[in-house]
């Protein structure tokens, strides 16, 4: 089965050299209507390097469109590569990236601002990276400088990844610093530490509003800030030019 969902992966994602994507145990993580699926793939979109460079002090019109773009473009792969899956027999059920929900799947997500399922979760179990002081998903291959979606499947299958449980992070504290909404305590996170004790959903989301207000006179939610100024993301686009 293994075979059939890489040979499936490797045809829907390309350019090859703008996505990661791993496999995780989930048995045990996921809410109790989604029990039964018990394994996932974790796929990552890298973002492109001269729009983020281009987010300085607050979000562009450019960076908002291609936010949403990938979103969408993710949101399609998912559900195709799970509608090839399934002509295989893999009874999977793709999971769109978070900004793409809408209707009244969206709302239950304001009461806390978590989503079902966490796609950062999925990715981390999947071994693809961890989740920095922002809250931002921090990958080995592109930085924070990416966009995940999730396939969950109902069936065991070997799984290689080995997954990562604490931040790497280190003292780096650049998001932490220039973040406008002051919204991480700096705290290092890990699987034994919650989003709400290293980061303020709402405090991010609040300044997000008055972002989208000040930068593209719109009432959109954006920022973008601590995307762009990981070293980490900056490091890997620096590495590519190499």
């Amino acid at each position: 089965m293994l075979d059939q969902i890489k040979s499936v992966l490797e045809e829907n994602l390309r350019p090859h050299e703008k996505f990661i994507y791993g496999f995780a145990d989930l048995k045990g993580l996921l809410p109790e209507d989604l029990a039964f699926f018990i394994s996932g793939i974790s796929i990552g979109r890298r973002l492109d390097d001269a729009i983020l460079d281009k987010v300085t002090d607050g979000p562009t019109l450019a960076y908002y469109e291609h936010y949403r773009s990938i979103n969408e473009e993710l949101a399609g792969i998912s559900a195709k590569v799970c509608d090839e899956l399934k002509k295989h027999d893999i009874n999977c059920e793709g999971i769109k990236p978070t900004m793409v929900i809408g209707g009244d799947e969206f709302k239950p997500y304001f009461a806390d601002l978590r989503y079902k399922v966490s796609h950062k979760m999925v990715a981390t179990r999947a071994g693809l990276g961890w989740i920095g002081k922002t809250d931002l998903f921090v990958s080995k291959a592109f930085g924070t400088r990416l966009r995940l979606t999730s396939i969950l499947i109902s069936k065991p299958f070997p799984i290689q990844s080995v997954p990562v449980n604490k931040s790497r992070c280190g003292k780096c504290n650049i998001c932490v610093e220039r973040c406008p909404a002051h919204a991480a305590t700096g705290k290092l996170w890990d699987i034994h530490t919650d989003r709400n004790e290293f980061f303020d959903p709402w405090k991010c989301r609040r300044m997000c509003a008055e972002m989208g207000l000040k930068y593209l006179k719109e009432d959109k939610l954006v920022c973008g800030v601590c995307v762009a100024v990981c070293p980490l993301g900056q490091d890997r686009k620096r590495q590519n030019h190499l």
